[in-house]
């Protein structure tokens, strides 16, 4: 690591412009909740008028759904797809290609309307899924991979931030007195024509990523020119020789596949890290309780629920930010405990204060403290960690396949729990957050025994820890509790000094 990488204003617009395209996926994901019944009531007088008949209920309610959950099934295919650009066309020129599917799906949604087309609604939200899909996955990778060691994790936590902003500034603008109208649904869903516009102008500004450009292009002095610049220093040396020594030895290797992640014992170990924890961070019930907020706040006795729920993503919001400054003192493994401790602590409040309400009136208070602090326990967290750690478990080779994994299996358990909590919550009332309480418990178990500490670490003392540990060389018990332990054998004594110095 360059000790003497500084925070430079190329670096700053580098990753602001980037995260640009997380605003995007936090935006698309919670435009779509506040204008519900007015969206409703244009599919239903949209087919009456089409086929000159009434719509059944069940029709309108599952058209609705498809044009909810397609998005998700968006998300899987297009995170998947990351390897497919990432590696043939550079980590920023990838990002500034699946614009054109933020333009096509923006433009489908934001003309459905005038158009008198449910079939334009479905698909532009099909196609934005698969602008988020890809994005999920192009933007942690970029960031990752043009921070510095010592900035990594505090840069990765921006992807958490820009979604979260989308997510609040969808909310507000979903209000009914500003873009939540009748005649202003459209824009409020097309207007993420407006960010992408401004990304597609700002990006060829930014330098494409260094790790790309020497590894995967041998292209050296180039890498050497960014990383002086980004990091304000001249003192890039130690980096450039951990980027080279990563390109000798991906040369003596086939491109790793997705199958080669489970297969390869050095990378079957972080690959499940990978997913375990992007599963941690959807099945903690996150999106439930945002997707439900609204009747929790109606059902504890909140006069205007909306503004409570976006009181909820304002908290999001500034938990975030918290976990940028927090993230490169605490470290990535304990803050991600501390969340999932956090959360599992307000499940249970939740469900004894929804549980009393009805024979304790302030118990709907509690129920509503609950919310938020289960709301700034993710944020600490399980929101913003899984996203950035995955990238940083593997080496410039496997990343790719590794985050299109992680990231599918995020947006696949982001649909099935927006999927099955109805049905759940119809069965078990108030129980329905023990659920959540059982899996929280679970990721916590296994973060506390699994999960290394990459805080400070070079993506290749990452990458020799799991090579060691699967030669045996490695006591996981010692990796779990102190993070990343580099066999001394395999150090030569320049490169021990160096990184006891982390």
């Amino acid at each position: 690591m360059s000790s003497s990488a500084k925070v430079t204003c190329s670096l700053l617009f580098a990753v602001g412009i980037a995260a640009i395209g997380s605003f995007q996926f936090g935006y698309n994901t919670g435009v779509i909740n506040a204008p519900e019944q007015i969206i409703k009531d244009f599919i239903n007088q949209t087919l009456e008028e089409r086929n000159q008949e009434p719509v059944s209920e069940f029709l309108l309610t599952s058209l609705w759904s498809l044009a909810v959950a397609i998005f998700s099934v968006g998300g899987m295919i297009g995170s998947f797809s990351v390897g497919l650009l990432v590696n043939r066309f550079g980590r920023r020129n990838s990002m500034l290609i699946v614009n054109s599917l933020a333009l096509i799906g923006g433009a489908l949604l934001g003309f459905a309307k005038s158009a008198k087309s449910v079939e334009m609604l479905i698909l532009g939200r099909l196609v934005i899924g698969l602008f988020c899909g890809l994005s999920t996955g192009l933007v942690p990778i970029y960031i990752g991979e043009v921070s510095p060691t010592n900035f990594r994790g505090a840069f990765g936590t921006l992807h958490q931030l820009g979604i979260v902003v989308g997510i609040l500034v969808a909310q507000i603008f979903g209000l009914n007195f500003l873009m939540g109208t009748e005649s202003l649904w459209p824009l409020l869903l097309g207007f993420t024509v407006i960010p992408t516009v401004l990304q597609s102008v700002a990006l060829p500004l930014c330098p494409e990523s260094p790790r790309f450009l020497l590894i995967n292009k041998m292209e050296e002095d180039q890498a050497r020119t960014i990383l002086e610049k980004l990091w304000g220093t001249r003192d890039v040396d130690r980096d450039v020789n951990e980027m080279k020594i990563e390109s000798a030895k991906m040369a003596q290797e086939k491109k790793p596949t997705v199958l080669d992640l489970f297969r390869t014992p050095s990378y079957r170990q972080p690959i499940i890290i990978a997913i375990m924890l992007q599963l941690s961070q959807q099945l903690s019930g996150i999106n439930a309780v945002f997707y439900y907020s609204t009747g929790i706040f109606t059902d504890a006795g909140v006069k205007e629920p909306i503004y409570a729920t976006v009181g909820a993503g304002a908290v999001n919001v500034l938990f975030t930010v918290v976990s940028l400054f927090l993230v490169e003192r605490a470290g990535r493994r304990t803050l991600h405990l501390l969340g999932l401790g956090g959360m599992t602590f307000c499940t249970i409040v939740m469900v004894v204060a929804m549980s009393l309400k009805s024979a304790h009136a302030w118990m709907s208070y509690m129920s509503i403290v609950a919310i938020f602090g289960y709301v700034a326990f993710f944020e600490i967290g399980p929101g913003p960690i899984p996203w950035f750690i995955v990238a940083e478990l593997f080496s410039q080779g496997p990343r790719p396949a590794a985050m299109a994994v992680a990231g599918c299996s995020n947006w696949t358990s982001n649909f099935l729990v927006g999927l099955l909590f109805p049905t759940a919550a119809k069965y078990l009332g108030s129980y329905v957050f023990i659920v959540f309480t059982f899996f929280l418990t679970l990721f916590f178990l296994f973060t506390f025994f699994k999960v290394p500490e990459t805080k400070g670490r070079t993506f290749e003392d990452i990458t020799q820890v799991f090579e060691s540990k699967s030669q045996g060389t490695i006591s996981p018990t010692l990796m779990a509790e102190k993070g990343p332990i580099v066999d001394v054998n395999s150090i030569d004594p320049a490169k021990e000094s160096a990184t006891s110095a982390l």
